[in-house]
């Protein structure tokens, strides 16, 4: 089976601990390349990049600020549209 380039989660209450703990295992083990946590509750977006070793953290950005985040760098995007920001209003 073929893993995903690119998995997105978006935390819940309910599930955090799941999320953040035992699927970014199970992503890390099937060389996922690139992981993206999106937490509603405090409007972050965290990227992480598939290393050797486990997941490196490679950006953390909050609701207000524009990035380019992979494996999507190509593109400059407000982390606000995830929250519900219009994307025409950045």
């Amino acid at each position: 089976m073929l893993a995903p380039d690119w998995v997105c989660e978006v935390l819940s209450p309910s599930n955090t601990r799941n999320d953040l703990v035992k699927k970014l295992r199970t992503y890390h083990r099937c060389q996922v390349p690139n992981y993206w946590v999106v937490d509603p509750m405090n409007e972050v977006l965290t990227v992480h990049r598939c290393m050797e070793g486990g997941y490196l953290n490679v950006l953390t950005a909050e609701r207000g600020e524009r990035v380019r985040a992979e494996p999507f760098d190509a593109i400059e995007w407000s982390v606000g549209v995830l929250f519900g920001d219009d994307p025409d209003e950045q």
